[in-house]
C-alpha cells in the first residue's frame, strides 16, 4: 500500500495516524469520564490523571503531524452521488474533528500549565513535559482563573468530541451498509476499493 493518499483511498500514513489518533482519543475520553468521579483518596488516582495528561500530550503531537500530512496530501473526493447537504455535513464534521483533536489536548495543557503547584507531566514516566511557560508563570490569582476557563473549555470540547466520535462512526456506518460505497474501506487497511469516489 501506498504511503501518500490516492484518488480511490487514503494511504498508510493517514490511516496510520487515523486509527491511532481514534484509538487514543476514544480512551481518553473513557479515562476522562472516568476520573470525573475518582474519589481524591484513590490509590491510582496520580497514575490515572498522568496516563491521561501523557495520552492527551500524544494525540496533540499526533494530530499536528497529521494536520501537515494532510495539507501536503489532498484526501480522496466524497462519492459523486451524495446529497449536498450531506456533503456539507461531512466536510464540516471533519474539520470539527480536526480542530477538536488538536483543542481538546491544548486546553489540557493550558489547565495543567495553570496549576499553582507547577509540577511539570511525567510523560509516561520517561521525561518531564514542561508547561507551557507564559501560562506557568503567571501570578497565583490569574493561574486559578486561567485553571477554571481552560478546565471548562477542556471539559466542554471532550464533551462535543463524543457527540462528534458518535456522529463520525454513525455515518462511517451509513455509507458501509446503506449507501454501499467505499468510504469506510478506503480508510482501512488490506480492504479494496471497487469503485470511484
Amino acid at each position: 500500500m501506498a504511503a501518500r493518499n490516492s484518488q480511490l483511498r487514503y494511504g498508510s500514513v493517514a490511516m496510520t495516524l487515523h486509527w491511532l489518533i481514534a484509538a487514543f482519543v476514544l480512551v481518553n475520553l473513557c479515562l476522562g469520564l472516568y476520573m470525573a468521579g475518582l474519589p481524591h483518596i484513590d490509590p491510582n488516582r496520580f497514575l490515572i490523571f498522568q496516563t491521561h495528561k501523557s495520552i492527551g500530550l500524544t494525540v496533540l503531537v499526533l494530530s499536528i503531524v497529521r494536520l501537515g500530512w494532510r495539507l501536503i496530501n489532498p484526501i480522496p473526493p466524497l462519492p459523486l452521488g451524495m446529497n449536498p447537504a450531506l456533503r456539507l455535513g461531512a466536510r464540516a464534521a471533519h474539520y470539527l474533528l480536526y480542530f477538536l483533536i488538536v483543542a481538546i489536548p491544548l486546553a489540557g495543557w493550558a489547565m495543567v500549565s495553570s496549576s499553582s503547584l507547577g509540577l511539570p507531566t511525567p510523560y509516561f514516566g520517561l521525561f518531564s513535559w514542561p508547561n507551557i511557560p507564559f501560562l506557568a508563570d503567571l501570578p497565583r490569582t490569574v493561574k486559578m482563573h486561567n485553571l477554571t476557563l481552560f478546565g471548562t473549555t477542556h471539559a466542554l470540547l471532550a464533551y462535543l468530541m463524543i457527540g462528534l466520535f458518535v456522529f463520525h462512526v454513525l455515518g462511517a456506518l451509513y455509507h458501509q451498509f446503506l449507501r454501499r460505497d467505499d468510504v469506510l474501506r478506503r480508510m482501512l487497511p488490506g480492504t479494496r476499493v471497487n469503485n470511484p469516489a
